[in-house]
């Protein structure tokens, strides 16, 4: 049965949005685990825009389930990771300009400092996840550096405006997915993920996790954050 992680940033966005103390990301990871959620997510970024390192720390100290940072991988963030211990890391790409992460990490281009990066933190008794496109050559990479996880970038399958284009991406992640898991990999799968284009993404057999955020939060905006992510949950189960 396929896990539902939910990514609470855009929470913190809505509270940024006028430097204020509301809403708080960190009462909606508590209801979205009343709701069924199996694990949170967050994201520390270099620049603070929306979760910020009280959140995280709050995060660490009342999330039951299970918590997944998302970071880049740079010194300062693998120092945090370590100060916090997370019970999963996942690191991804990350510039200052963009306004979501826009695609996966560079694996194979960047392989020796990701090794380096991976075996502090698996030192630390965290799990690593690699956010990654759905291309074979940085699996196979992902794996041979030591990641537990890859997280395969659903972007362009998310975003795809045409059928044959949808059918296409989504073949391409489930027979990288197939492949992750044949070789021992973890797999998990997010961005860009909401309640139309879901159910296809969540019948691959392989993919043990759907991290989803923007989606949820919206929904979460009308209807309530545990409705919202109860209906996520009936989608994908």
């Amino acid at each position: 049965m396929v896990r539902l992680g939910v990514n609470v940033d855009h929470i913190a966005t809505i509270r940024e949005a006028r430097k204020s103390k509301e809403p708080d990301p960190v009462a909606a990871a508590l209801l979205a685990e009343i709701a069924g959620a199996d694990g949170i997510v967050c994201h520390l970024r270099e620049d603070r825009r929306h979760i910020k390192d009280r959140d995280l720390s709050l995060l660490k100290q009342v999330v039951k389930t299970h918590l997944n940072l998302e970071m880049g991988a740079t010194n300062e963030m693998v120092n945090k990771a370590i100060q916090i211990l997370p019970d999963m890391v996942t690191l991804v790409p990350e510039r200052r300009q963009e306004l979501t992460t826009e695609g996966g990490l560079d694996v194979a281009g960047n392989a020796s400092y990701l090794e380096e990066v991976i075996s502090t933190l698996r030192v630390n008794n965290i799990v690593v996840s690699l956010f990654i496109e759905p291309d074979i050559y940085h699996i196979k990479t992902a794996a041979k550096i030591g990641a537990d996880y890859v997280e395969l970038h659903t972007g362009l399958y998310a975003n795809a405006q045409d059928l044959n284009r949808v059918v296409e991406e989504l073949e391409k992640l489930r027979s990288m997915a197939m492949a992750a898991a044949k070789i021992g990999l973890g797999v998990s799968a997010g961005h860009g993920l909401d309640y139309q284009n879901v159910g296809e993404i969540a019948k691959i057999e392989q993919i043990e996790e759907l991290n989803i955020g923007h989606s949820i939060v919206g929904r979460a905006s009308l209807v309530g954050m545990e409705r919202a992510v109860r209906d996520m949950i009936h989608l994908i189960r």
